[in-house]
């Protein structure tokens, strides 16, 4: 059987200075090293703060695996002088820079895109924030859950469970996710633009702007009117729920079979696409009569085999022990200190490129005397004076059980 050439990532070659900390700008970076960029991890003395945050395996956090692996990691003192300095030498051999500081600390540092591109006209340098770069807003503090709270997301969440009095609590990070995803994508463009006009650019990513942008059908309803629309209940069987989409007629038909109602195609409330909107808290009534005289899994076996768009309710466990994943490629295993951590990969493949998570996980500067001694020449002193007085090794934290 003849071999498969695998070519290398299409970012082989492109260097990326990574100041970026927690989880937006890491997993942006993250997912730049999947393409074969170098990505050089620039971090404190102390190391990234998600090195310690658990899940805890022997004192390495397996969510910094998750955004981390297969860069370098570099130490640098960035208050030091010797440590800015060695940053700004790194950014001219650099293609992209990357931060997710608040806005001014960048020109505090002489970090700012301003400053380097001097130096590297042809500089790629993506900012990520919470509310961009100028303006009201943009120095104040912001983690995802409090983008989330401002933009709306959380009340129009609220405004689809019947009967709620106040907003959800939460813990899924979507704001950062997708800030870093749109990263990911404007820093792609934007190098394109580099190859053909030899010319740099700036990215300012907001946050907030991201968490606007999924809220595609609130935001016109806040402009114009309310409009009846679909509403995706979850529907409770004997062991669990599952949730019905027949969004089309094909769909609709499937589901009238399924449960056993076929009068139900030529009923005036549902027989048009338009009738189903006006009327989809009926036709999700039926469907619940059906789905809780049965297990979770019944119904989406029973759907399934009709062509009725569903899925029961899984937990992230369940999921990660889906065969589909292994049949598809769409997990991972990187490697840190701790042993072996799973991961999903990109939600993209690119069949016959390598494009998956490189496997290791950088230990706390694992690389500053290789990078440092290699592109800027520097001797043993002088990257000690870089990595400044602070350097330790991080305190070793117990597992949480």
């Amino acid at each position: 059987m003849t071999d498969i050439k695998i070519a290398p990532g299409p970012l082989s070659g492109i260097r990326v200075l990574d100041f970026t900390t927690v989880l937006s700008g890491p997993y942006c970076t993250r997912l730049l090293a999947d393409l074969g960029a170098e990505v050089l991890k620039i971090e404190p003395p102390e190391g990234d703060h998600k090195r310690l945050v658990p899940p805890l395996r022997s004192g390495h956090g397996s969510t910094f695996a998750h955004v981390n692996s297969g860069k370098k990691s570099v130490v640098l003192d960035l208050k030091s002088p010797e440590g800015a300095q060695a940053a700004c030498e790194l950014s001219a051999r650099s293609a992209v820079v990357v931060q997710n500081w608040r806005p001014d600390v960048a020109v505090r540092l002489g970090l700012d895109y301003t400053a380097l591109s001097k130096e590297n006209p042809a500089l790629v340098y993506c900012a990520i924030s919470g509310y961009g770069q100028e303006g009201e807003r943009a120095m104040r503090p912001a983690y995802a859950p409090i983008v989330h709270a401002a933009s709306g997301y959380e009340l129009a969440q609220m405004q689809y469970q019947p009967g709620a009095t106040e907003p959800a609590a939460t813990g899924i990070f979507i704001a950062d996710i997708f800030a870093g995803m749109s990263a990911f994508g404007a820093i792609n463009a934007a190098l394109l633009r580099r190859q053909r006009t030899g010319r740099g650019q700036f990215i300012d990513v907001s946050m907030y702007d991201g968490m606007l942008n999924l809220l595609m059908f609130e935001w016109h309803q806040a402009q114009f009117f309310e409009v009846p629309r679909r509403i995706y209940p979850p529907l409770r069987a004997s062991d669990g729920f599952i949730v019905v989409a027949p969004v089309t007629q094909r769909n609709f038909h499937a589901l009238a079979d399924c449960i056993g109602r076929p009068e139900i195609k030529s009923d005036p409330r549902f027989s048009s696409p338009s009738a189903r909107v006006s009327n989809w808290q009926e036709l999700m009534v039926l469907a619940a009569e059906w789905v809780r005289e049965r297990t979770a899994q019944e119904c989406e076996e029973l759907m399934t085999a009709h062509q009725v768009p569903c899925a029961r309710y899984r937990t992230v466990a369940e999921s990660l022990s889906d065969p589909a994943l292994a049949e598809r490629g769409s997990l991972a295993t990187v490697v840190d200190g701790a042993g072996d951590v799973l991961i999903p990969t990109a939600p993209w493949q690119m069949p016959g490129v390598d494009a998956r998570p490189r496997t290791d996980v950088p230990a706390l500067g694992a690389s500053t005397e290789e990078v440092l001694s290699e592109l800027l020449g520097y001797g043993k002193e002088t990257i000690r004076a870089c990595q400044g007085s602070r350097t330790k090794e991080p305190p070793q934290v117990a597992p949480v059980k």
